[in-house]
């Protein structure tokens, strides 16, 4: 059999000439290709102008750039001891060859998936359309994929059969999990938590495994301290269902009134499941007709507080002239609502960076990975909802 050679522009000239044709033409393996090159199947028939490509080996890249097969891989892989000359040529060799990694092969040499598991579940069934978890994913995806791995959603069940957490995940061989979303108290995701995979928990914290949690404790802090400067003292607060996040904000709710030397009857704090506009409807129209009202009303998240501006509109009030009001999460709708919502801007995107680099670190350096809960802060946006009082 013959081989390739020559450089690797020469060889993407012979697949781009290989790929030309008309749809429906049977094809036959053209004659002079090594036999150790993928190439297209006997005989096999291509649809819609799909003509295959030659499979480029790492044989065939190391006799392009001159090197040996191990050095192709290093420098495909970004090992340390292969120059940064190297690196380039035979990367641009394998960009111009349109060199494609067998995923199978790589898994096996590194005893590793490339696959990251993500346990996800939303009690408001919102799906990826999530305010808040919907841009921390993607921004999850963009630094995974980055990192070269792809992702696995988790659940419990596999067509008919239903499963543990850590059943599937071992089923579908994942690297590691980020546990986003879900009830942490559950037996399963207690199993999954104590099992030996790598895991990096999302806004909660356990002893043993890293999390990345949102510093919700300073970004109640600032909402408080910036209300009480705008002369509020009669402040109201809708807090989330009893969960890490509402534990942190609330504690912090109190204690900056403190500092403030500022107490509020029990009245003024209620619950609401987070997200939910009916219940901060209903709870909001119920504060209002309180004899002693508040001047201020705190919402669990931003899309609460929507449901908290409709019952105000109701009661024919006005935000902020007759009652002021202030979200969390800073979700892009806040930025065209009127007046503009004062709240806590999160820094998604900085929260999936971190979160998947913190479980890629944990899979690839075990020995060095520390296990630490890294505090993320969100910035007060003042927004036009909370009114100066003399």
């Amino acid at each position: 059999m013959g081989r390739i050679s020559g450089s690797a522009n020469d060889l993407a000239i012979r697949r781009k000439k290989r790929n030309r044709g008309v749809s429906g033409v049977r094809l036959t393996k053209p004659a002079g290709l090594a036999g150790g090159i993928g190439r297209t199947k006997p005989e096999s028939k291509v649809r819609g102008g799909d003509w295959g490509t030659i499979m480029v080996s790492m044989k065939d890249l190391a006799k392009i750039c001159g090197v040996s097969v191990a050095t192709v891989s290093k420098a495909l892989n970004d090992y340390s001891d292969v120059g940064e000359d190297t690196k380039r040529r035979v990367r641009e060799a394998a960009e111009a060859a349109g060199y494609l990694p067998n995923s199978v092969a790589r898994a096996a040499k590194m005893n590793r998936s490339w696959n990251l598991g993500i346990l996800y579940e939303d009690e408001a069934q919102s799906g990826l359309t999530h305010d808040f978890f919907s841009p921390v994913l993607e921004s999850f995806r963009r630094q995974a994929e980055h990192r070269g791995y792809d992702i696995t959603f988790i659940n419990k069940h596999l067509a008919d059969q239903r499963m543990s957490f850590f059943e599937y995940c071992r089923f579908h061989q994942v690297d590691g999990v980020l546990i986003a979303c879900t009830d942490f108290y559950n037996a399963d995701v207690q199993a999954l938590i104590r099992s030996d995979l790598p895991v990096v928990t999302l806004d909660h914290v356990f002893d043993n495994r890293i999390a990345v949690v949102s510093d919700n404790v300073k970004g109640m802090t600032s909402l408080v301290d910036y209300v009480c400067s705008m002369g509020h003292r009669k402040i109201a607060y809708i807090h989330g269902a009893d969960s890490s996040v509402t534990r942190s904000r609330k504690g912090s709710f109190y204690r900056s009134l403190a500092e403030h030397e500022i107490e509020i009857p029990d009245a003024y704090i209620r619950e609401a499941d987070y997200r939910d506009t009916a219940a901060a409807r209903a709870i909001t129209r119920e504060l209002l007709e309180l004899p002693d009202s508040p001047t201020c009303i705190f919402y669990p998240d931003d899309y609460a507080a929507i449901g908290g501006m409709r019952a105000i509109r109701e009661k024919g009030r006005r935000v902020p002239d007759d009652i002021s009001i202030v979200g969390y999460d800073g979700i892009p709708i806040e930025r065209i609502l009127r007046p503009r919502l004062t709240t806590i801007h999160q820094a998604t995107a900085e929260i999936g960076k971190i979160t998947a680099e913190q479980l890629v670190g944990l899979i690839e350096k075990p020995k060095t990975a520390l296990i630490e809960h890294i505090l993320v802060a969100g910035t007060l946006v003042e927004g036009e909802s909370v009114k100066r009082l003399p």
